[in-house]
């Protein structure tokens, strides 16, 4: 089933069992998938279908660096229930996300795609980097391993 169907299932379901919070949270999920279909369009004349999976993982992925990067703010100006309300829409968002890569694992993932691209100095990294996306898209932070693969290639 593609993200796109899994989402507007979960939104049928959260209105079926009257969950507010999940309804509302489902509901920002699929505008934001829809402003990157509108987005798409205006820049391509044909008809693209609509945002491929990765795409959605990408808003996904960037949807809940938001709601973490709002969540420690409001902590900070002392807003703990609005805190808890951004670490709920968190909750809802990453059911649809792939299960997240523990350091161990990322290291490995960057070693593999360092041999594989066969890259050798820090010019390489945009090579490495662009493997990783491709096959690692909603599993791992790319903020923190983009470090971790420039200080292997130095």
């Amino acid at each position: 089933m593609d993200m796109r169907t899994r989402v507007s299932t979960a939104l049928k379901d959260a209105m079926k069992s009257k969950d507010a919070a999940r309804l509302s949270t489902l509901r920002l999920i699929n505008a934001a998938i829809k402003d990157k279909d509108i987005a798409q369009r205006g820049e391509s004349e044909g008809d693209t279908g609509g945002v491929s999976d990765a795409e959605v993982l990408a808003i996904l992925g960037k949807m809940v660096k938001q709601r973490q990067e709002s969540a420690r703010a409001y902590e900070e100006g002392g807003r703990l229930d609005l805190a808890e309300r951004e670490r709920d829409e968190i909750a809802v968002i990453e059911e649809f996300l792939p299960k997240q890569l523990s350091d161990d694992e990322v290291r490995a993932a960057v070693d593999k795609a360092i041999r594989k691209t066969d890259a050798n100095s820090i010019r390489d990294m945009g090579r490495v980097m662009g493997a990783l996306k491709a096959q690692y898209t909603g599993q791992m932070d790319f903020g923190r391993v983009g470090p971790m693969v420039k200080e292997r290639l130095a």
